[in-house]
């Protein structure tokens, strides 16, 4: 089924509404309910004297003392209390002790117990043991829990089944198949943990010939949660004929109504790029919980159809279902990559309004969102609110400072991240070596490249080497950029020789440039803008005849450059420019206002960037064609359109010319805006004619 038409201000209305499924008032702040009623306590706390716990040591009625503090969650107490008895209690008692450490994850007050039990005299038969052993794995203990496994006289089912998910969850998922294998017999718990091992830890092709196996068996039957991680394996590596052939299967049983199947299939179909598909699971689904809402909205954001998730966004906040965490990072993910600040916020406050946990994901989501919408100080007022802030997080907001032209509030963020005892991962490392780049710092940068592999025992990624390329080559050193590339223990790819070649043309290096050129055409020939970077060089040294051979190698090649274009969010509507675009209802206003402006600059001691102009034409026709770029186009438009002293944000899909930086410069200055432009590689903030990237870009 279609979805409806989507309704942008009907999503607005619905995230500006007082969400009332919660209690939490209007407010600026996250607000947590805790209940203001005082506990009291049966018994003193064991960080009292405790002369009412000494009594309990005494009390004959044990087993009422100790289900009482189990109620209470006062495991310390409970266990400092067991620790008072001399003799053995009963097996009902040990278990009920144990139960509690499992839910509460206490390895310490666990082993504590198990202590207890063999100093007591106590054998603990299957059950007792069983439940050490499912804390041990519930607590990622899994040297401990197999140590008890082979010490055990005598195992059931169970004992294996817990064992095989310990090590499954943990990712030890060769060790989980070798007990998986030598298991005397298996349940759909052994096959459906095994499996879903097997999902969780990137290993969808054998979770697949897992399940295959499985079908084959005659003593087993698949559950909902087997097939649901099938279809997880299914969707994991796009295999839709699989999913259909299960799909056929659950037809015929009781399952195809239930809903953690149905949201598997929803999942397997989108992935796969069959929307309507999943759109009709979705559809005929009786009850639709918001984990089926969240995949459906989630797909339709993965398959570039916005509009389509925004509108079933709304539909959910209608539903009278709440969104929960993963909706919101879904959504805000997804206003991050379009860039639509506005709608975003309009999102955090919601959420601010009906409550969300600071410590997931979603946070960090919000984090991401201002980062990659040029909104730092925002970015920044989030990271501080959260209680403890991820890894996400972190180089979330070290890649927004090092993108807005704060490299050095970035280098500082690393040093902090550090400090907390956060360790930083190979994503991090590439915030931070960018933030050396647009900052020029070489020698930091290296420090920081070696010390990935020296200090902090990662090893280095094709993303690092593409980073300390470009660091390299953007100050000058394509020497020392050459020898990195020839010495790196991995191939180039596109990436470290598009760095080399940007380095050539700031640096005008043609011999460099047209090696990496070479190697560029062999890797992606379709890639238009290695053409065009290389026709940039030989114009800007007077090369025409070198350009016209570019032109003519692109035509018989049938490459067509990447047009530029830009775009810039006026009252909630987006408005697109492309280079010299007059097909716009204010085309006249904005060319007389760009007109104008191009006198007054010039009159400030502005002169036109021509160099890189790859047209043999005269210098006027130079001037005019660089004057109606894409991006003059949208902040002219921005500025006509918008109140005095507004600031003015514009995107643009490539990277800003020269001459469009030194031009916006000089009209930040005139018309006394602060001016945003963010280009392909980052954000330019212009004010009071000086840019963020201080002319280092």
């Amino acid at each position: 089924m279609k979805p409806k038409p989507f309704d942008v201000h009907k999503l607005f209305r619905s995230l500006s509404h007082r969400f009332s499924l919660h209690s939490s008032p209007y407010s600026s702040k996250t607000h947590f309910n805790r209940s203001t009623k005082p506990e009291t306590p049966f018994f003193l706390s064991s960080h009292s004297d405790g002369p009412l716990i000494k009594l309990s040591c005494r009390d004959s009625n044990l087993r009422e003392s100790i289900d009482h503090l189990c109620k209470q969650k006062r495991l310390k107490d409970v266990v400092q209390l067991l620790e008072c008895q001399v003799s053995a209690p009963s097996a009902a008692l040990y278990s009920t002790i144990l139960q509690l450490c499992i839910d509460k994850r206490a390895l310490d007050e666990g082993k504590r117990v198990h202590a207890h039990i063999k100093s007591s005299g106590f054998v603990p038969g299957i059950f007792i043991s069983n439940k050490i052993l499912h804390l041990f794995c519930k607590c990622e203990c899994v040297s401990e829990a197999r140590k008890l496994f082979d010490e055990m006289g005598e195992r059931d089912l169970c004992s294996w089944n817990i064992l095989i998910s310990g090590y499954a969850k943990m990712g030890r998922v060769a060790e989980a198949r070798q007990l998986f294998d030598e298991i005397p017999e298996r349940d759909n718990f052994s096959w459906t943990a095994m499996i879903s091992g097997y999902v969780k830890h990137k290993e969808p092709a054998n979770a697949l010939d897992l399940f295959r196996s499985m079908q084959k068996s005659e003593n087993s039957m698949s559950n909902k949660f087997t097939i649901s991680s099938a279809l997880a394996a299914s969707a994991a590596i796009q295999y839709l004929r699989f999913g259909k052939e299960i799909h056929g299967r659950i037809m015929r049983t009781e399952l195809d109504s239930d809903a953690v199947v149905l949201c598997a299939l929803l999942d397997v179909y989108g992935k796969c790029g069959s929307l309507n598909e999943a759109r009709y699971i979705f559809d005929r689904a009786e009850e639709k919980d918001i984990v089926m809402w969240t995949t459906m909205i989630d797909r339709y954001f993965g398959d570039g159809r916005w509009e389509d998730g925004l509108s079933s966004f709304s539909d959910l906040l209608h539903s009278g279902i709440r969104p929960n965490d993963y909706t919101f990072a879904a959504v805000l993910n997804a206003c991050a990559h379009q860039t639509a600040e506005e709608l975003g916020r309009q999102v955090h406050g919601h959420m601010i309004r009906t409550g969300f946990d600071p410590y997931s994901f979603a946070a960090s989501a919000l984090v991401h969102l201002y980062t990659k919408c040029g909104s730092i100080e925002r970015a920044y007022k989030v990271f501080k609110c959260l209680p403890r802030p991820d890894l996400v997080s972190w180089t979330s907001l070290m890649n927004g400072y090092a993108q807005n032209g704060q490299p050095h509030e970035a280098l500082k963020l690393f040093d902090q991240l550090l400090v907390s005892g956060t360790q930083p991962d190979h994503v991090t490392f590439v915030g931070v070596l960018s933030a050396c780049t647009h900052a020029g710092l070489v020698d930091k940068g290296l420090e920081i490249f070696y010390s990935i592999n020296e200090r902090h025992g990662l090893s280095h990624t094709g993303d690092h080497y593409a980073c300390v390329v470009d660091l390299l080559s953007r100050s000058g050193r394509l020497k020392e950029a050459e020898e990195i590339i020839d010495k790196m223990p991995m191939k180039a790819n596109k990436f470290l020789w598009a760095s080399l070649l940007g380095g050539c043309r700031k640096h005008g290096n043609l011999e460099v440039a047209e090696k990496a050129g070479e190697a560029l055409f062999e890797i992606e020939p379709e890639n238009g803008a290695t053409y065009v970077t290389l026709a940039n060089i030989y114009a800007n040294a007077g090369k025409w005849g070198e350009v016209r051979k570019m032109r003519k190698l692109m035509e018989e090649r049938g490459v067509v450059k990447k047009a530029g274009m830009s775009w810039v969010d006026v009252k909630r509507k987006v408005h697109v420019f492309l280079a010299g675009d007059e097909n716009h209802p204010k085309s006249e206003e904005i060319f007389e206002f760009l007109r104008e402006v191009s006198m007054r600059m010039k009159e400030k001691g502005y002169v036109a960037e021509t160099n890189n102009v790859v047209h043999d034409v005269e210098e006027e026709q130079k001037e005019q064609n660089l004057l109606y770029h894409s991006e003059k186009l949208a902040v002219a438009f921005g500025i006509i359109s918008t109140s005095a002293g507004t600031p003015v944000k514009v995107f643009k899909n490539l990277r800003t010319c020269v001459d469009c930086h030194s031009a916006i410069k000089f009209m930040s200055s005139i018309t006394e805006r602060k001016i945003i432009v963010r280009d392909s590689s980052r954000f330019h903030c212009f004010e009071s004619g000086r840019c963020s990237c201080h002319d280092y870009w």
